[in-house]
Protein backbone atom coordinates (compact mmCIF):
# COMPACT_ATOMS: atom_id res chain seq x y z
CA UNK A 1 0.00 0.00 0.00
CA UNK A 2 1.32 3.25 -0.75
CA UNK A 3 1.19 6.33 0.78
CA UNK A 4 1.06 9.66 -0.93
CA UNK A 5 2.28 13.02 1.54
CA UNK A 6 -1.09 14.59 0.71
CA UNK A 7 -2.64 11.29 3.05
CA UNK A 8 -0.48 11.43 5.39
CA UNK A 9 -0.46 15.29 6.22
CA UNK A 10 -4.76 14.40 6.27
CA UNK A 11 -3.74 11.75 8.83
CA UNK A 12 -1.89 13.75 10.75
CA UNK A 13 -4.79 16.62 10.63
CA UNK A 14 -7.46 14.00 11.56
CA UNK A 15 -5.74 12.32 14.60
CA UNK A 16 -4.47 16.22 15.95
CA UNK A 17 -5.90 19.68 16.46
CA UNK A 18 -3.70 21.35 13.98
CA UNK A 19 -4.53 22.92 10.65
CA UNK A 20 -3.59 21.37 6.95
CA UNK A 21 -0.69 23.83 6.56
CA UNK A 22 0.93 23.34 10.00
CA UNK A 23 0.89 19.61 9.04
CA UNK A 24 2.38 19.93 5.53
CA UNK A 25 4.66 22.34 6.75
CA UNK A 26 5.37 19.49 9.96
CA UNK A 27 5.68 17.01 6.81
CA UNK A 28 7.96 18.95 4.83
CA UNK A 29 10.55 19.66 7.51
CA UNK A 30 10.77 15.99 8.89
CA UNK A 31 11.59 15.08 4.88
CA UNK A 32 13.77 17.73 4.85
CA UNK A 33 15.42 16.83 7.83
CA UNK A 34 15.98 13.07 6.54
CA UNK A 35 17.63 14.60 3.05
CA UNK A 36 19.91 17.40 4.39
CA UNK A 37 21.18 14.84 7.38
CA UNK A 38 21.57 11.86 5.67
CA UNK A 39 24.05 13.07 3.08
CA UNK A 40 26.36 13.46 5.65
CA UNK A 41 25.57 10.55 8.72
CA UNK A 42 23.06 8.04 9.39
CA UNK A 43 19.62 9.51 10.76
CA UNK A 44 18.16 7.77 13.74
CA UNK A 45 15.10 8.29 14.99
CA UNK A 46 14.59 5.81 17.97
CA UNK A 47 11.76 3.07 18.23
CA UNK A 48 11.81 3.27 14.33
CA UNK A 49 14.59 2.89 12.38
CA UNK A 50 17.48 4.71 10.88
CA UNK A 51 18.22 6.56 7.19
CA UNK A 52 21.38 6.27 5.52
CA UNK A 53 22.74 6.98 2.00
CA UNK A 54 24.20 4.10 0.08
CA UNK A 55 25.89 3.79 -2.91
CA UNK A 56 25.69 1.77 -5.81
CA UNK A 57 28.95 0.70 -7.71
CA UNK A 58 28.98 1.51 -11.19
CA UNK A 59 28.09 -1.37 -13.61
CA UNK A 60 26.63 -2.26 -17.07
CA UNK A 61 23.27 -2.08 -18.38
CA UNK A 62 21.60 -3.48 -21.10
CA UNK A 63 18.67 -2.18 -23.43
CA UNK A 64 17.02 -5.13 -23.63
CA UNK A 65 15.27 -4.04 -26.74
CA UNK A 66 18.03 -3.72 -28.99
CA UNK A 67 20.76 -5.31 -26.82
CA UNK A 68 23.42 -2.02 -26.25
CA UNK A 69 25.49 -2.16 -23.62
CA UNK A 70 26.12 1.19 -21.58
CA UNK A 71 27.51 2.34 -18.42
CA UNK A 72 25.20 2.76 -15.49
CA UNK A 73 27.25 5.38 -13.10
CA UNK A 74 27.08 5.17 -9.23
CA UNK A 75 24.41 6.46 -7.24
CA UNK A 76 23.38 7.27 -4.16
CA UNK A 77 20.46 6.44 -2.61
CA UNK A 78 18.27 6.48 0.56
CA UNK A 79 18.08 3.47 2.78
CA UNK A 80 15.90 2.91 5.66
CA UNK A 81 16.55 0.45 8.13
CA UNK A 82 13.99 -0.27 10.65
CA UNK A 83 14.33 -0.66 14.40
CA UNK A 84 13.53 -4.10 15.75
CA UNK A 85 10.49 -2.59 17.44
CA UNK A 86 8.91 -1.79 14.87
CA UNK A 87 9.77 -5.14 13.10
CA UNK A 88 7.87 -6.28 16.17
CA UNK A 89 4.90 -4.37 15.38
CA UNK A 90 4.86 -5.13 11.98
CA UNK A 91 4.77 -8.81 12.29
Amino acid sequence: MNHRKKDIIKNIVSETDISYSEAANIMESFLFLIKSKSKSKAVKISNFGSFSIKKTPERVGRNPKTMVSYIISELSKLNFKPSNKLKEKIN
